[in-house]
């Protein structure tokens, strides 16, 4: 686990000494600010709800863009090969990536707990469905970026990359509106396909075991399909 955590290490330390990583969190804050007060202003009322929908579509666009390079660079500079031939096992590569971006989303969504506070010092909010939000948001973000990074192990193309984990968050995300066209087991099917479905659920506050575990094992089946990809080196 050492190994796998210093890999996580060394790719943090990557991210921050660029300042892309710094652009990103001031650029993804400066947005989310901007919806927040927006979205009080105009709903008046003591809730994230609509500002975890809003951080939904965003992180849409902002996380493939962080997560294209994970694999796709290092086989683009060459020392793919080498951190194949490292005393690291696909996996222990694989986890050490993830958990690097993940520890830099968490950062950056930990940066918007302020707004709790903002809303807690105008009124009375529901700390259980906030709380639930934030669990739901986070968990979202953690499954996007499983997506970037099993795209990113496809190829050397960092722009490929971007553009095939957007295909498929977008198909994610936007399953739900076509409910209207199916009937049946086919509209649960495409309800609970969607990324927005659950979401809206942790919104409200609502926790069910479906929804995590649609989460977790999307996120789970994202990684194994990568060490697999790894493995096997199908960007030769």
């Amino acid at each position: 686990m050492h190994k796998v955590l210093a890999l996580t290490k060394k790719e943090l330390h990557g991210y921050f000494s660029s300042p892309i990583a710094y652009l990103v969190i001031i650029a993804s804050l400066s947005l989310f600010n901007m919806f927040f007060f927006m979205i009080i202003d105009q709903n008046r009322e003591v809730s994230l709800r609509d500002i975890f929908q809003v951080m939904e579509f965003m992180f849409i666009f902002i996380i493939p863009l962080l997560t294209m390079k994970l694999f796709a660079e290092e086989k683009s500079n060459g020392t793919m090969e080498f951190l194949l031939t490292s005393p690291l096992t696909p996996t222990m590569i694989v986890l050490g990536k993830y958990l690097s971006m993940l520890v830099f989303y968490s950062l950056l969504i930990a940066l918007t707990s302020v707004y709790y506070f903002i809303v807690e010092y105008y009124g009375d909010p529901d700390v259980y469905s906030i709380l639930s939000g934030y669990i739901g948001i986070w968990l979202e973000g953690a499954l996007f970026i499983a997506i970037g990074l099993l795209t990113s192990s496809w190829t050397r193309n960092q722009i490929i990359a971007a553009m095939a984990s957007y295909l498929i968050i977008f198909i994610l995300y936007f399953s739900s509106t076509f409910t209207k066209y199916v009937s049946g087991f086919a509209e649960t099917f495409v309800t609970q396909f969607s990324t927005r479905t659950h979401l809206e659920n942790f919104a409200i506050g609502m926790i069910t075991a479906s929804d995590i575990i649609y989460y977790l094992a999307g996120i789970l089946l994202c990684l194994v399909l990568t060490r697999i990809s790894i493995d096997h080196r199908v960007w030769q």
